[in-house]
């Protein structure tokens, strides 16, 4: 039994965590995103998963452009809306700061409607790589494939014009 009791004891608790956060500009919704960058750690059993929901023009390519700023990423980041995905090496002193990711991988899954559609760009294996950090833009169209340790992070317009509102949910 005592051995049981200590099993039971080291299982794995799941915990739902969410913060709401609202900003008052693009350069505020950025900073945000650099300070989630700066804390994300490799799991063990595959990608770290960001999913980034909301309307149009809400804040999710800010947010991933102040991202990817943190982790180094020179070039302008747009949603690959078209191309589905894009990958950004990261480079090799950005990977010592961030704790040994060695990509970035952006996705956009405006034009999704079916997750088995995402699932020939090779998903299966981007979400099991623990090189990567994955962030995907209309990420509610593919939910049903994303792992349950997912950060969410849902983007609303604020009252004015620049204002946004987040919504984070991790599991832990």
């Amino acid at each position: 039994m005592r051995g049981r009791l200590e099993d039971f004891l080291e299982m794995r608790y799941v915990c739902l965590m969410t913060s709401r956060i609202a900003t008052k500009s693009a350069a505020e919704t950025q900073k945000i995103a650099r300070i989630l960058a700066g804390e994300l750690k490799p799991h063990a059993h595959g990608a770290v998963v960001v999913a980034l929901e909301g309307d149009l023009g809400a804040g999710k390519t800010t947010f991933t452009q102040g991202f990817a700023r943190a982790l180094g990423i020179k070039e302008n980041v747009l949603s690959p809306t078209f191309v589905l995905m894009k990958i950004y090496d990261l480079k090799q002193e950005a990977r010592s700061k961030k704790q040994g990711f060695k990509y970035l991988v952006h996705i956009d899954c405006y034009r999704i409607h079916n997750p088995k559609d995402i699932l020939h760009l090779g998903m299966k294996d981007i979400l099991k790589d623990r090189d990567a950090i994955v962030l995907i833009e209309w990420a509610d169209r593919i939910k049903k494939i994303l792992p349950r340790d997912t950060i969410r992070i849902r983007f609303a317009h604020g009252a004015k014009q620049h204002e946004r509102r987040m919504r984070i949910e991790a599991v832990a």
